[in-house]
């Protein structure tokens, strides 16, 4: 038997060793009638055989791994026998055409494609009536790439890619099905060969291992329908947003088995019901993107669009979201588009080039983290970045992303000494690129996405971080306020005795408070690394701390901004958090510890509940001091809402001595209830008090028409509310 006429030595000699990047011309069916061959490449056959229609044509080893057989007109399916005498019936994937069309090509070329999780990464389909799963990827500048799994050995010889337009290889894979193990095998432009994990997969083994894994993430059913109609006006600026950030592998564990963290399914069951029960708006999870190291608690991801099997497949993930919403709980996930971990399987130098990163270090490396800073200046990883936000919002319904490090990427000298940076093109260290970057991504999902929310983690001064792109804006729908946090911190460490000499940090925030859309921020940051807990931050004995503490928490919960706070900060942790085990909940238990969460849980609902503390967050309209007294430590403001909503008066003593007949000024006479008052004995205070309420008088004082004398008591916040 002749050899095939489109198939010459040489190229018989590339497929043997792996350097062949044009599979699709030399295997599978070529030609027409009586000149229509057969090729196919299979290591390990003993004997090959095509099975067509009744035929069972024995096909003829050319040389090394290469077989071929002249082959009649219609389908066909391939028999092989192993060296071990077993047999395998299966479809040839080079017999198939192309998935992918010339406008899903187009526009990932054009970095428009906002979609392109559809495209990209591994789809299990029907194609041309057969079952299986279509891979693709982008990899602009290798020489080969194959698909590697344990259904080929692992052997990238076997499974060569079809090399499209704009960088993009793709392939079928017939058979190929859910759970399937895969990576990438790339003889990159270096002639090395690498293996890399799937940019786009869905899913992948469970860490150390490295294995993409073939997910369906199709075809899940919501009961969500209720939360998705009213979620735009639950997280816009005049709704109540407290929000409970968690990191899923260390908020409880199961010690009955050895430790382990909750499921997906274990904690919408259980976190759902905590977060719901404690009065929250709204569960922010710590990334849970696909990351190799858990002491990176998930920033430094390497797999973007797979939910991390740490915590279950998917599916299970979106049980998660799901039961939140049913709770009428939004759900807010920490992302992380700022730097990527150089792990050797992951997107580092993916094709032998710097693809995903910068080639300069200067501009590619991240000196604090040892990571690696995308391209953004690149459509293709922009592209990349914004169809990530906008997949997590379709395919998983989550509410919110928090973006990581903003400020690492606004500026290109960022925690860089001179020299180690480069200037923009006009001289300066603002990131023009990330910044085009952050807009378009924030343009394109609240565009695609009604009533989602973004918020930058951002720390530095940079104007208009929550103002609309087309005002000069970022595009952020709120901003962390990181200058509130570290100002009160530090004025709540100080010996009561000395904070009338820091009195400036506890007000200062009130002078920029209307300039962004804020959220007070008490996040996992504040209690690692030695910070010590929130708890042990505070000066005192034990009583103290707790007393200084729910004082802190009044100030933070009745000033204008949104709240988060991190798990474990509510009932007062004694320990600073440790990603290693779960919190201390039997510390929760203990008298002080149970007073101080049924105050946070008080504080939510008297948020929730009282308009003037939250329709007006973020406009000046909504606040007015009333005492700002740095010898006694006393601040008193009022928190308005809109017409028609009953004023709040919230006045904080940070001292310990108790003030009685402390007469302050109101806006309006009559009963005003006492709201709060953190130093009830139900949450472990002293008991001091005004007995529910006060009585205003028409007396004017501090610019008001009325005013009413009450007791404020050591440490404390007391809240009014006008009946």
């Amino acid at each position: 038997m002749q050899a095939p006429p489109h198939l010459s030595p040489a190229d018989g000699r590339l497929l043997q060793q792996g350097r062949c990047d044009h599979p699709f011309d030399l295997l599978g069916p070529h030609g027409e009638g009586a000149e229509r061959w057969l090729v196919v490449f299979l290591p390990d056959a003993a004997a090959l055989t095509a099975l067509s229609g009744d035929q069972a044509i024995a096909m003829r080893r050319l040389a090394g791994d290469v077989f071929a057989a002249p082959l009649p007109p219609g389908d066909y399916r391939l028999r092989a026998e192993r060296g071990d005498g077993s047999t395998v019936e299966f479809d040839d994937p080079y017999r198939f055409g192309p998935v992918l069309g010339e406008v899903d090509l187009h526009l990932i070329g054009e970095g428009t494609h906002r979609q392109l999780w559809q495209a990209l990464g591994a789809h299990v389909m029907t194609h041309e009536g057969v079952v299986g799963t279509h891979f693709a990827v982008w990899a602009p500048n290798a020489r080969r790439v194959s698909v590697v799994g344990d259904f080929n050995r692992w052997d990238g010889r076997v499974h060569v890619m079809r090399r499209r337009s704009g960088g993009i290889w793709e392939i079928f894979l017939p058979g190929v099905a859910e759970g399937a193990l895969y990576k990438y095998e790339i003889l990159d432009a270096q002639d090395d060969l690498v293996l890399k994990a799937d940019p786009l997969g869905f899913g992948s083994q469970h860490p150390p291992e490295k294995a993409s894994m073939v997910r369906d993430i199709a075809g899940y059913g919501w009961h969500d329908g209720g939360w998705m109609d009213r979620r735009q006006a639950a997280q816009d600026r005049h709704a109540p947003i407290s929000i409970y950030e968690v990191h899923p592998g260390s908020w409880r564990r199961r010690l009955d088995q050895d430790g382990r963290p909750l499921s997906y399914k274990e904690l919408a069951r259980d976190l759902v019901a905590y977060a719901q029960g404690m009065g929250f708006t709204h569960i922010e999870l710590m990334p849970v993107s696909e990351y190799p190291f858990d002491g990176s608690w998930g920033y430094q991801p390497v797999g973007l669009y797979a939910p991390t099997v740490r915590f279950g497949p998917p599916h299970e993930f979106r049980d998660l979201v799901d039961a939140a919403h049913q709770a009428g709980l939004g759900v807010i996930l920490d992302w992380v588009p700022g730097h990527f971990p150089t792990d050797a399987h992951g997107l580092a130098r993916f094709d032998g080039t710097a693809l995903y990163e910068h080639a300069d270090p200067r501009e590619g490396f991240h000196q604090d983290w040892n990571t690696l800073i995308y391209n953004y200046g690149r459509t293709e990883v922009q592209n990349f970045l914004i169809a990530n936000a906008i997949y997590w919002f379709q395919e998983y319904h989550i509410d919110g992303l928090r973006v990581d490090a903003v400020a690492s990427m606004l500026y290109r000298d960022y925690s860089r000494k001179d020299g180690e940076w480069v200037p923009n093109k006009d001289g300066g260290r603002e990131n023009y690129e990330a910044i085009s970057f952050m807009q378009n991504m924030n343009i394109a999902t609240y565009g695609a996405c009604p009533g989602i929310m973004t918020v930058a983690e951002e720390s530095t001064s940079f104007p208009k971080v929550s103002a609309p792109v087309d005002a000069g804006g970022l595009g952020f729908g709120y901003k962390w306020n990181m200058g509130w946090m570290n100002d009160t911190l530090r004025y709540m460490a100080y010996e009561p005795i000395h904070r009338k000499y820091h009195h400036d940090q506890m007000t200062f925030g009130l002078i920029y408070a209307f300039s962004e859309n804020f959220i007070l921020p008490i996040s996992h940051d504040e209690v690692v690394h030695g910070k010590g807990s929130m708890l042990r931050k505070m000066p005192g004995d034990e009583w103290q701390q707790f007393a200084n503490l729910r004082a802190y928490y009044g100030f933070m919960w009745c000033h204008p901004g949104k709240k988060l706070i991190f798990m474990g900060c509510e009932f007062g942790q004694p320990e600073e958090w440790n990603h290693n085990g779960e919190l201390n909940w039997p510390a929760a238990e203990k008298p002080l510890n149970k007073g101080l969460q049924s105050l946070i849980r008080d504080l939510n609902h008297l948020y929730r509940d009282t308009p003037a503390l939250h329709v007006l967050d973020a406009d000046a309209a909504g606040f007015a001091w009333l005492r700002n007294d740095a010898d006694q430590s006393i601040l008193a403001w009022l928190r308005k809402g809109r017409v028609g909503d009953p004023p709040v008066a919230v006045i904080c003593n940070m001292t310990p001595v108790p003030r009685e007949g402390f007469r302050i000024g109101l806006p309006q006479a009559g009963r005003w209830r006492e709201a709060i008052n953190t130093d009830a004995t139900v949450y472990g205070g002293s008991g001091v008090g005004n007995l529910g309420g006060v009585e205003a008088s028409g007396t004017a004082l501090d610019g008001q028409l009325a005013s009413a004398a009450l007791t404020l008591p050591p440490l404390s916040v007391v809240v009014l509310v006008a009946d």
